[in-house]
């Protein structure tokens, strides 16, 4: 018999050989009394579907759609069923599951003839209802990954195709769904009835699949529309369509080919044509006649490469004739003792009362007339303001320029006309998908950018880093994603190479996250989707590039 201790409750009990995570968590169902239904667990803090069968003594931890696994394998396994249902109805098309969106998720769909309309809509719901209410099983198989080429070479998926011959996989596992096959890197629900809240409508020129609210999964996320972030998604696209670098198979291609330098020197050309853009805009509205551009506001979610970024754009702006100003937000923190608390007791430094906004707007407009004002330092060993004679004073040619998580909150600036702001958002807003149905999560692309930084400054372990990645997201939720689309311009910093850059970085650090502690799930699932990449050295990244910020061997001081 196994001996099998439930994490939720730190209750040991035993089970014969063989048993399901599905069956021992019948066993402790009445126990655990969860709110929600319990769609997957982590088994010695690995995630896995609730069919893993269990032949050793094991901890088992399970999870609703509220966790990050059991979100994550929900929203998979609602994927899977949209594609069936698409392949279903609508033999020879495609389906891209491209970005997180409006708190649900984008799907490109091209049908063999004619676009996608309202009715073709309408019969994907409904196909995908037929399906949930079917309670169709998802069946998973383990392969050689020589088969599972051949079953998806067969079907004329070259996209998992190239990934999985670039993996270095010997063994791989594939999903069925009736007869519909498909490739996901994580688990799945064990049957389709499991997947009772969701929405799908029309969006743009394809389809918003809406998935559970985080914190209350018993109803869809609420959707907030986000235009100026859907362009920024197209042009990506249009990019990957004339690079030829749709997926991490086209990259890991690529790179066997020996392009990877190539495709470095693209990708750092297309970010920089893109700030010489911006800069040029800046340059345009300053030099307007009525309501001149004078302050650029820089904000952006944590790991984004806002400070390169603004380093990269104060160069800009001085080729083009412009004396930039930098000011940070950071010296006008009110004096510690008087910082807001969470609810845990602890500071709460993402609060924008953390900002003494009343006079951070006083010298910002008093600078804007003309006037010599002495500003603010902060003593971050006291925790204290402190003012040490350093005085600024704007020049004729001169334009100010604020970065910080709160740039573009309102109440920052209430006081200075919105025509004199130009404000940007910078964030790894879109980042390489390993095939047509599995995207990496932009936050996964930020997480392991911090990672690696904190590493390396000897900030935090991996471990901490991870351990804090929740309260950071948290925190983002609060205080910058509501104001991403009132930017002027967005800026994506992400780069389709990145992941193989990062993977020489982050293997050796991930490794260093013990197996008995909670973090080590997230270490071992970012190690896992990094396998899928070909490592590449960052010697050709150059020393002005955002990736520098985190890697290390940027020529900009910090």
């Amino acid at each position: 018999m196994l001996q099998i201790r439930c994490k939720n409750n730190n209750i040991t009990k035993s089970f014969a050989e063989g048993t399901s995570l599905l069956d021992v968590y019948q066993e402790f169902a009445d126990e655990l009394q969860f709110p929600y239904p319990v769609v997957a667990a982590k088994v010695n803090n690995t995630a896995q579907g609730l069919k893993f069968r269990l032949y050793q003594n094991r901890d088992v931890e399970f999870l609703d759609a509220r966790e990050g696994t059991g979100h994550r394998t929900y929203v998979r396994s609602l994927c899977f069923v949209l594609y069936k249902a698409t392949s279903d109805l609508f033999p020879g098309s495609k389906l891209f599951i491209e970005h997180p969106l409006s708190r649900g998720y984008y799907c490109n769909f091209k049908k063999r003839q004619g676009t996608l309309t309202d009715e073709d809509t309408e019969r994907i719901r409904q196909r995908m209802q037929e399906i949930i209410n079917l309670d169709m099983p998802f069946r998973r198989t383990e392969s050689t990954t020589e088969e599972a080429v051949r079953v998806f070479t067969e079907r004329g998926f070259s996209d998992k195709v190239k990934l999985l011959e670039t993996s270095g996989q010997i063994y791989s596992d594939y999903y069925t769904l009736g007869d519909t096959v498909d490739y996901y890197y994580g688990p799945l629900v064990p049957s389709a009835g499991y997947l009772q809240v969701w929405e799908l409508e029309r969006y743009q020129d394809g389809l918003l699949l809406r998935v559970p609210d985080r914190n209350n999964p018993s109803r869809v996320a609420e959707k907030v529309e986000m235009p100026r972030t859907f362009e920024v998604f197209a042009e990506k696209v249009r990019w990957d369509v004339i690079m030829r670098l749709s997926n991490a198979g086209d990259v890991n291609k690529a790179i066997l080919k020996g392009h990877a330098s190539e495709l470095i020197q693209v990708s750092e050309a297309l970010q920089e044509k893109k700030i010489v853009q911006i800069a040029e805009e800046i340059d345009r509205r300053f030099r307007a006649d009525k309501d001149p551009v004078r302050l650029v506001l820089i904000t952006g979610p944590s790991s984004s490469g806002k400070s390169t970024f603004c380093k990269r754009l104060s160069v800009q702006l001085l080729a083009c004739g412009l004396r930039p100003l930098s000011f940070s937000t950071d010296d006008y923190f009110v004096n510690r003792v008087d910082t807001p608390l969470l609810p845990n007791g602890q500071y709460d430094f993402d609060n924008i009362k953390t900002v003494d906004c009343a006079l951070l707007e006083d010298h910002l407009t008093r600078l804007m007339r003309g006037e010599r004002v002495e500003v603010p330092e902060y003593n971050f060993v006291t925790g204290k303001r402190e003012y040490n004679g350093k005085k600024l004073k704007l020049q004729s040619d001169s334009v100010l320029i604020i970065e910080g998580i709160h740039a573009l909150n309102p109440l920052l600036t209430a006081g200075i006309p919105d025509s004199t702001k130009y404000k940007i958002y910078v964030s790894a807003l879109t980042s390489i998908s390993l095939d047509d149905h599995n995207w990496v999560p932009t936050r996964d692309n930020r997480l392991l950018r911090r990672i690696i930084r904190d590493y390396n400054k000897g900030a935090y372990t991996a471990r901490e880093t991870i351990s804090q990645w929740q309260n950071v997201c948290d925190a983002e939720e609060q205080w910058i994603f509501p104001f991403q689309e009132t930017a002027d311009i967005m800026f994506n910093s992400a780069l389709n190479i990145e992941f193989a850059v990062l993977r020489t970085h982050a293997e050796v650090i991930l490794a260093s996250v013990p197996r008995n502690c909670p973090e080590y799930a997230e270490a071992h699932r970012l190690l896992k989707f990094l396998h899928y990449f070909i490592p590449v050295s960052d010697k050709e990244i150059p020393p002005t590039s955002i990736m520098r910020e985190f890697v290390g061997g940027s020529s900009f001081k910090y």
